[in-house]
């Protein structure tokens, strides 16, 4: 029988929640994640290069339209056929693989500490939290607008998780006028954390003015700042076949700065694309490609990440769906398509659920699965993305962390020594005995097993016990506590006063409007 002492000690462990606010005694490492499992493929070796060189010819006969007078003189000076009439760039293959012979295969980026350092190529694994969502959604407060207030209790719960890499537009704050929402937005990140910023690629005045934040807050040079990367941007194409004047403009603005650029078209299979996984492929990798060509031309060598959000779209309402087989599949594909180039690459994970319940969390790790198994390089919209994006959601944050936290423990080595075979363990404990106090177990127990973030193991006595809540009740009291304890890094705090003065003064000359 097991003796009363064990029993409590393993009650106890059951009985660890993550809610009470107690910290691990155990010391992960999340914040350089390699991805240890072999990429899954989904096509064949000819049928990856038959796609490849589908999309040359998508962009070679077909082209693609541009709708940026600047964009489209640089491709012509590359020696693309421009029509100016129609808007259309036709793009020759020597072209795309001469920019992609330019493109560098990994990516070194600087965060405000040294220690947040990413290098992004393939191998490695970066997780975001979701982006770009006009609304938030919380049991307590219910689905709103995204507000400022919000945003920047998402900058602080992505602070507090190294399993989220670098920073992301998680909400839009509409209670700030969008000639100055780029400084508040910019103000947060960089006063509340030293993970790798986000910059909004929305005309250049926006863009120059995120880039002097940072150079403010980094304390370098103009010189200094083009020499690393120190931000990003996400630039999507318009499918089918088009690139909008912002992103044109954003992909020009970021290669001549020398900051990053994740070019990803949204190619939704029956929608924005051919219904077959293998077209949306191709149509996304032609889009993709003209982007990425677009950034060599300006600058050969700027850093740009190849992008990936195929899924496919309800036919019955023309509604997107995430995490389905057909997205799985669709980024299996892509990554085959990313190493075929050798580029560094972005999926996105997400769900089209409406609220934080089982179809949102099977949706969120089936496509999160998919992008690891496919070796994504950044996986964006890997936590708390809600209605296909149009929410983000405070507890499914923290239900969705767990998850990363798993696939983050899976990178760390498990050791087989001859100490962790444990042949003087299994000696010590008699037949019918049990490890409880076993010394290999004493030594070891506190340190022993992933400790859950909101997952509950007491059993049901306990857990009526305890208010029976659900997951997603239970996540509310994790990020109301991390929200409430949060603290700063203290370098990020001390940018604050030199990024207020400038933004009275950008805000006393009018600020700067998107361009549209």
């Amino acid at each position: 029988m097991v003796d009363n002492a064990a029993r409590d000690r393993r009650e106890r462990r059951r009985g660890r929640t993550g809610e009470a606010g107690t910290e691990s005694s155990r010391h992960t490492d999340y914040r350089s994640l390699k991805n240890p499992f072999l990429p899954q493929p989904v096509f064949s070796d000819d049928q990856v290069a038959a796609i490849h060189d589908t999309a040359l010819r998508v962009l070679e006969e077909l082209g693609i339209k541009v709708l940026l007078p600047e964009a489209r003189a640089i491709f012509a000076k590359a020696g693309a056929l421009v029509d100016e009439d129609s808007q259309m760039v036709r793009i020759g293959r020597d072209i795309v693989t001469a920019a992609l012979a330019s493109a560098p295969r990994s990516i070194p980026t600087r965060a405000g500490d040294r220690s947040r350092d990413l290098d992004i190529e393939l191998g490695t694994m970066t997780f975001l939290a979701g982006c770009g969502a006009p609304n938030v959604t919380d049991l307590e407060r219910g689905r709103r607008p995204g507000t400022l207030a919000a945003f920047e209790d998402f900058i602080r719960l992505v602070q507090h998780f190294d399993v989220l890499h670098m920073l992301g537009p998680c909400i839009e704050p509409q209670d700030v006028d969008n000639r100055f929402r780029h400084y508040a937005v910019n103000r947060a990140q960089l006063t509340l954390s030293d993970k790798l910023p986000f910059v909004f690629a929305r005309g250049t005045p926006q863009v120059e003015d995120g880039f002097e934040m940072i150079r403010l807050a980094r304390g370098i040079s103009e010189d200094e700042f083009r020499a690393a990367a120190h931000c990003y941007t996400v630039i999507n194409t318009n499918s089918p076949r088009q690139l909008d004047i912002p992103m044109a403009q954003g992909i020009i603005d970021f290669a001549r700065a020398g900051q990053v650029s994740i070019i990803t078209p949204f190619c939704l299979a029956g929608a924005m694309a051919p219904i077959t996984v293998a077209g949306a492929l191709t149509l996304q990798h032609a889009e993709a490609l003209a982007g990425l060509t677009l950034a060599q031309a300006v600058r050969p060598g700027a850093p740009v990440i190849y992008g990936s959000f195929s899924s496919n779209v309800d036919m019955k309402s023309g509604a997107p769906a995430f995490g389905t087989p057909e997205h799985v599949k669709a980024t299996l594909g892509a990554g085959q398509l990313a190493r075929f180039t050798g580029l560094p690459w972005r999926s996105g994970g997400g769900s089209a659920a409406n609220i934080s319940d089982a179809q949102a969390a099977h949706e969120t790790q089936f496509a999160l699965w998919g992008s690891v198994l496919a070796g994504a390089t950044v996986c964006i919209h890997a936590a708390g993305w809600l209605e296909g994006g149009l929410s983000v959601s405070f507890e499914k944050l923290i239900t969705d962390i767990e998850a990363l936290q798993t696939v983050a423990e899976l990178c760390a080595r498990t050791p087989g020594d001859a100490d962790a075979i444990g042949f003087d363990a299994i000696a010590e404990v008699q037949p019918g005995g049990h490890f409880f106090s076993a010394a290999h177990t004493m030594t070891r127990y506190r340190t022993a097993f992933y400790e859950p973030l909101v997952a509950d193991w007491s059993n049901f006595g306990n857990w009526t016990q305890a208010g029976s809540k659900t997951a997603t009740e239970r996540a509310t009291g994790v990020w109301k506590r991390i929200v409430s304890d949060f603290q700063p890094p203290a370098s990020a705090i001390a940018t604050a006063g030199m990024l207020d003065d400038f933004i009275a003064r950008r805000t006393e000359e009018g600020g700067a409007l998107p361009v549209s």
